[in-house]
């Protein structure tokens, strides 16, 4: 049996010693998932007919393996089972002289790998929030929390903001599988309250852009408010869209007002540091129509002057978790030593309460022992007759007490190392 997880590095020497058929046989999947699993771990993969050429020898040079950028997958793992987790390098912003090209196909096709196709997914979707968030049913999707109406231009920010980002050289993607990483909490009013508890939809993993090797958590959120409703009918509609009904004199409607949350349209934008025990956020609000969209090339910058103070963040968290880590150690190890010594001092109880018990033993053992040597020596003395029936019977006293043998008893006796050996 094949094992399940594969390298970057195994999954291309395999990919160009076979056919992707007989790859994607050995881990019973079709050579259409193995593609997309190349496609994912940034590998590249003989093209159709390769293998025809190659017997012919016309094929084309194997192209090298691409160096794995921050963000890549480094390892697939058949069913999504767990990384094994490895020591990982502290997050480093990039340096005056790290610039990385941006992929040809973005700047043809104008459209971030994360946004084509999301349309689709965002619309499909079982259920709406009661207050009209859009809850998808797929959950490895961009990070966005907004309504319908606010879907396609949440979209194209979102695009041009991951554009602009990957044109200076910065990865944005989905976190990938083998980060710990978590997504920040937000606060989607417009008039921030002390306690929110919503269901809204959140994806699996964070969206993150890598600047240099550190990671910014992005989320857009579509702000909300409180909005003056009416109960009509059995249906909230707004106060200022309700218009009084013209019906007879005597006739009336069970209606009232309160308050209820909706989407303003209005887009928020938060970044933040998706490193557990680096706690950092900046959020950046449309006051008006079109407000965020102006700002991106602001907010671009804002991120890159961030990242210095998210790594030393992280290399805080770092050096506070090992302290926090050998305080746990030593801890463990006062406990192990209390209940070494404490397991020894029982032992030791155990072990002198056993002796004294058998001492006791001992000491009623040559007690009996003595009875029945007496008893031989004076009926020794007696005549034939009288001799033979006192021995008898001592005899039968002996077998009814048992072996009255004083170290048949020691030799049960445990010393105490042997009772608890640490």
């Amino acid at each position: 049996m094949t094992s399940s997880s594969l390298t970057r590095e195994q999954l291309y020497e395999l990919v160009w010693s076979e056919p992707m058929l007989k790859v994607a046989a050995r881990y019973d999947v079709s050579s259409s998932y193995m593609a997309r699993v190349c496609t994912l771990l940034n590998v590249p993969r003989p093209e159709r007919g390769y293998w025809a050429k190659l017997a012919v020898g016309k094929a084309p040079p194997k192209p090298p393996l691409p160096e794995a950028i921050p963000g890549d997958e480094s390892v697939w793992t058949k069913g999504g089972g767990p990384y094994s987790k490895k020591d990982k390098a502290l997050p480093r912003p990039p340096s005056k002289q790290h610039k990385r090209k941006i992929k040809p196909t973005a700047s043809k096709l104008k459209k971030h790998h994360l946004i084509s196709g999301a349309k689709h997914h965002f619309e499909n979707q079982r259920y709406v929030h009661d207050i009209g968030y859009l809850k998808p049913t797929k959950k490895l999707l961009v990070d966005l929390v907004v309504s319908k109406p606010c879907l396609d231009k949440a979209l194209a920010f979102a695009n041009e903001l991951f554009l602009l980002l990957e044109s200076k050289g910065h990865h944005v993607v989905i976190a990938p599988k083998s980060e710990e990483f978590r997504r920040e909490s937000f606060e989607k009013h417009e008039v921030p309250k002390n306690h929110d508890y919503h269901t809204l939809w959140s994806p699996w993993r964070c969206t993150v852009v890598y600047i240099g090797t550190v990671a910014i958590g992005l989320t857009i959120v579509e702000m909300s408010e409180e909005v003056e409703v009416r109960y009509v009918n059995g249906k909230y509609i707004r106060e200022r869209d309700y218009v009084k009904s013209k019906r007879g004199r005597y006739s009336s409607s069970y209606t009232w007002t309160t308050t209820k949350e909706y989407p303003t349209g209005r887009l928020l934008l938060q970044a933040y540091s998706p490193y557990y025990r680096a706690n950092w956020a900046k959020s950046w609000k449309e006051a008006n129509e079109g407000d965020l969209k102006k700002q991106i090339k602001a907010i671009v910058k804002s991120l890159e002057r961030s990242t210095p103070k998210i790594a030393r963040l992280v290399e805080e968290g770092e050096r506070q978790a090992e302290i926090e880590r050998q305080r746990w150690e030593a801890q463990r190890e006062k406990w192990r030593k209390e209940r070494e010594e404490k397991l020894a001092a029982e032992a030791l109880k155990q072990s002198r309460e056993e002796l004294f018990q058998i001492i006791d033993t001992w000491a009623e053992a040559n007690r009996i022992e003595k009875f029945f040597r007496d008893a031989e020596q004076r009926a020794n003395e007696l005549g034939e007759h009288k001799r033979l029936k006192i021995l008898e019977r001592l005899q039968r006293a002996r077998e009814l007490i048992g072996s009255g043998e004083a170290l048949e008893h020691f030799i049960t006796w445990r010393t105490p190392d042997e009772i608890y050996t640490p």
